[in-house]
Parts: C-alpha cells; sequence; structure tokens
C-alpha cells in the first residue's frame, strides 16, 4: 500500500482556472519561440473529447491542433494537454465505476499503446475494449 494519498481528480478537474494563449519567449516541446501556444484546462479537453463521435477516434496530435485553432493558437502545449487528458480520463472512469452512465468517452482520444495510458488506473485493455465494443456494428433484433 502507498503512502501518497490518492489524486482527487475531480478537484483537479473542477479547479477554476482558464485557458491561456501565451507567446513563447524560447523554444519549448518542439515549439519554435514566437509561437502563440495555448495552455489547455481539463474542462475545455473534456469538452473537445466529447465531440469526437461514437467508434471514432482521434490522435493526441489532432486534439491539440483543434484546440489551438479553436482558441486562436498555433499549437496546444503537449504537455497540458497530457496532463489534462489525464484528469478527464481517471475522472470519467471513476464515475463509471461509481455507476454515471454518460461520462466522457476518452477512450477515443488516448492510444491504448500510448506512455499515458499505462499510467491509468483503467488500464490499456479498458481501452481497447472501449474502442472494439464501439467500433462493433449494431446489433438487431435476433
Amino acid at each position: 500500500m502507498s503512502d501518497r494519498p490518492a489524486t482527487d481528480w475531480e478537484a483537479r478537474f473542477q479547479a477554476s482556472r482558464e485557458p491561456q494563449v501565451k507567446v513563447l519567449e524560447k523554444l519549448f516541446a518542439g515549439i519554435a519561440a514566437g509561437a502563440r501556444m495555448l495552455v489547455v484546462t481539463p474542462r475545455i479537453v473534456d469538452a473537445a473529447v466529447c465531440e469526437i463521435a461514437p467508434g471514432a477516434v482521434m490522435a493526441a496530435a489532432n486534439l491539440r491542433q483543434r484546440l489551438a485553432g479553436r482558441h486562436g493558437a498555433d499549437y496546444a502545449c503537449p504537455v497540458t494537454t497530457g496532463i489534462a487528458l489525464r484528469v478527464v480520463a481517471e475522472r470519467s472512469y471513476l464515475r463509471l465505476q461509481a455507476g454515471v452512465e454518460q461520462v466522457t468517452p476518452f477512450w477515443r482520444a488516448l492510444d491504448p499503446d500510448s506512455d499515458l495510458a499505462g499510467k491509468l488506473v483503467c488500464g490499456r485493455e479498458f481501452l481497447r475494449r472501449m474502442r472494439s465494443a464501439e467500433a462493433a456494428p449494431p446489433r438487431t433484433g435476433q
């Protein structure tokens, strides 16, 4: 058993911050100085993930590009986007475990083979199962 307290994913999701667009003064995460970079929040990542259609998936790079475009930035920060995506995923998974039926479909935006997927409580197999379930053709009468 760990001595570390459990992360309060709901509190991290609810934290009152606004997304910010910053002009980079120097190279950061492969993004050139002078570029306008969006620093995301879990709420805007959550909203974007909810827009991904059932059965579809979106690569992290495409999610960042979509978010940046919506906020007048050249790029979305890959670091804060990854953190926000983890907050969204962990919160949604906990809500599923608590019996909430409608949660953010984070499996649509998380590659099961990514490093981030390996850190999630739900595990990589959950992401694969959810993607597979959505990709399956709907069943009709028997």
